[in-house]
């Protein structure tokens, strides 16, 4: 209910009242936001207009992002370097250093050659310029294990 703002505005036509609102809603699903659309389009018709979305990342969403990022490119450090160690024969250990090298964000075609406005946009291009994206490269140092003899193991 935070996420809603209404905007009512009464008015006297003729001898009958007449009602125009207005509906802002922030929705953080997507999915949700179209299943809604289709529903009021469906349920009231030509009485509603439904504007175009206007995207945006939250600071939260942003810094969320970039933590699964991070953590996804140590799992991928970690995976190369356990595949190396098969490689050799060898075992990976515990990680001795992680260390995030450099973290890069970027979004959409904000370096677009033909400026458009907003309302000209299609809705797939607003959807691609509102997409962000972020990368990050990483430098870990792992123990690496010898193979114990099976023999061993068993004793």
């Amino acid at each position: 209910e935070e996420n809603i703002t209404v905007t009512e505005d009464f008015s006297r036509v003729d001898n009958t009242y007449q009602v125009d609102a207005e509906v802002c809603i922030m929705f953080t699903d997507f999915g949700k936001m179209q299943n809604f659309c289709n529903l009021l389009t469906e349920k009231l018709g030509t009485a509603v207009t439904i504007s175009p979305p206007h995207f945006y990342h939250t600071p939260e969403a942003i810094d969320t992002l970039r933590r699964q990022v991070c953590v996804a490119a140590v799992g991928n450090t970690r995976q190369k370097a356990q595949e190396v160690c098969r490689l050799f024969g060898q075992s990976l250990g515990k990680p001795l250093l992680i260390k995030e090298e450099e973290t890069k964000e970027w979004g959409g075609h904000m370096d677009s050659y033909l400026p458009r406005s907003p309302d000209s946009l299609t809705l797939q291009e607003r959807i691609h310029n509102a997409t962000a994206y972020a990368s990050s490269r990483v430098f870990a140092v792992f123990e690496i294990k010898g193979k114990e003899n099976r023999r061993n193991k068993l004793l």
